[in-house]
């Protein structure tokens, strides 16, 4: 016989997925920290270079290849992102979660906030 899916099981289930995101955040971001350090890594003398200002699908397009080549510093941006995306995360798996129990208020509220974070997310820019 099948059981119910109460308040109980969603909010185990979502500081379940928090603590999961934290920690694969973290792991990944000291495998990052020991590749960069491993690399031998030297803070740049010229700080002008950094600010390259290009788009973001060049930021993204550099991230990705950087990452591909396991770059410690592409390993740690990796992990921020992680810990980034994983309230985005808790928010989908709640308003599933919302979906089972059938509460269509929270599935509206949450559903907004997701679309709050979306917008916001989609607009920025990268400076």
């Amino acid at each position: 016989m099948r059981k119910n899916f109460t308040d109980v099981d969603l909010n185990r289930s979502v500081g379940n997925l928090l603590r999961l995101g934290v920690i694969l955040s973290v792991v990944t971001s000291l495998i990052g920290f020991i590749k960069l350090f491993m690399e031998g890594f030297k803070m740049p003398r010229k700080y002008k270079l950094l600010d390259m200002g290009t788009s973001s699908e060049k930021v993204w397009s550099h991230f990705w290849e950087t990452l591909c080549k396991g770059e410690g510093m592409a390993i740690i941006q990796l992990g921020i992102l992680m810990l980034i995306f994983t309230p985005l995360m808790r928010i989908i798996f709640a308003l599933i979660g919302y979906l089972k129990e059938k509460d269509y208020t929270y599935v509206i509220i949450s559903s907004i906030v997701l679309a709050i974070m979306a917008v916001s997310f989609f607009t920025g820019y990268a400076h």
